[in-house]
């Protein structure tokens, strides 16, 4: 999977660095970035709770049943994935939506492919918009400590860019036609309403904490309801995935203050809006845009600009952001990895200069 493959190769850069170029122990503790992953953990186990309650699966399900034409389903699904996006986070918007996405095109005519590409695409957008929409937005509203809302108004005229192009190409890419459904009850899940009140509860309760920096505290007092109440849901958070950062944390935040790097992102002359926005796009095409935003951090001056950069960089190469990854494991699909390049190639290359102009116009 592609986290294995991206844990390996972070351990290996980790271990590597750590004997060529050994560090005081305080280093690797700055490097670690622990506010950021405590709150990853206390988000990931909100959302894993979230998910296992069956709530979101049954709206989704409720909501399709109701769509008439195919461009009108794609709307909704793609708008209903973005909004999931902002609050459960990009990955876990697509262990949601893209099994419900399969289901729903084994008993219609819904174009399944196509459809997991556009939501590939709306989690990208749609996470833009939160602070805690994805990894790299989560790390940097940790790193500039500016309110919630002050993060979203910033973030704003890049999601709306994104969303506008995102529902046009759902309207062109998507066939005329109505939805032929055979089957009234799409995801028979039973819905868990104690679990699902426990879930978003504790998931309003992590975003206060970490709002006033008491993301470690958050985390630690999450787990006790969870671990009395839903040790299941504990068991099956994504620990991989919180390993897999604190490897790209540790290994990037070395890698950045080796003296080569320093003085080959001191040259880039980061000062500038353009370079930024370019070098930002650039190295989420090569090494995705967690690992660019973990390398750039220290060395943008102007977070919130590198914090567009990297999401802009999510589109693209799949490579660009785990989430198109993620998307293409979960829908195994043939040519899967094709099309989705054949659509997120253009379109980076038509939203890049768009988000911007719009941005400089804005900001």
């Amino acid at each position: 999977m592609a986290h294995e493959w991206l844990l390996l190769g972070f351990l290996l850069l980790t271990i590597v660095l750590a004997v060529a170029d050994p560090r005081p122990l305080a280093d690797h503790q700055r490097w670690l970035q622990l506010p950021t992953l405590a709150g990853l953990l206390g988000l990931l186990i909100c959302i894993q709770g979230i998910r296992d309650s069956g709530l979101v699966q049954h709206l989704a399900a409720a909501m399709v049943a109701r769509a008439h034409s195919l461009r009108m389903l794609g709307l909704m699904l793609v708008s209903t994935t973005a909004v999931l996006a902002m609050v459960l986070t990009n990955d876990v918007s697509l262990f949601l939506v893209v099994p419900l996405t399969l289901a729903i095109g084994r008993i219609s005519n819904v174009p399944v492919m196509r459809m997991v590409v556009l939501e590939a695409l709306a989690v990208n957008a749609g996470s833009t918009l939160s602070p805690i929409g994805n990894p790299q937005n989560l790390l940097l509203w940790q790193y500039t400590h500016l309110p919630f809302l002050h993060f979203v108004w910033a973030m704003l005229p890049a999601f709306g860019v994104m969303f506008v192009l995102l529902a046009l190409l759902t309207l062109c890419w998507l066939p005329r036609g109505r939805v032929l459904l055979h089957a009234e009850d799409v995801d028979g899940h039973p819905i868990s309403m104690a679990q699902a009140a426990l879930s978003v509860a504790a998931l309003a309760s992590m975003v206060l904490m970490m709002e006033h920096d008491h993301a470690v505290l958050g985390a630690l007092l999450l787990m006790v309801p969870f671990a009395l109440l839903e040790r299941g849901t504990l068991a099956r958070v994504d620990w991989l995935l919180l390993v897999t950062f604190a490897a790209i944390f540790l290994g990037l935040g070395h890698a950045a203050e080796l003296s080569p790097v320093q003085r080959a992102l001191d040259g880039l002359n980061l000062d500038q809006p353009l370079t930024l926005y370019v070098s930002g796009i650039v190295a989420s095409q090569v090494i995705s845009n967690v690992p660019a935003t973990v390398l750039f951090l220290r060395h943008a001056p102007d977070a919130m600009a590198l914090a567009v950069a990297v999401n802009v960089g999510g589109f693209g190469l799949a490579i660009g952001s785990l989430a198109n990854l993620i998307a293409l494991r979960l829908a195994k699909q043939p040519g899967g990895g094709r099309l989705l390049h054949q659509v997120s190639v253009p379109f980076l290359l038509v939203c890049a200069p768009l988000v911007y102009l719009v941005s400089r116009w804005l900001g």
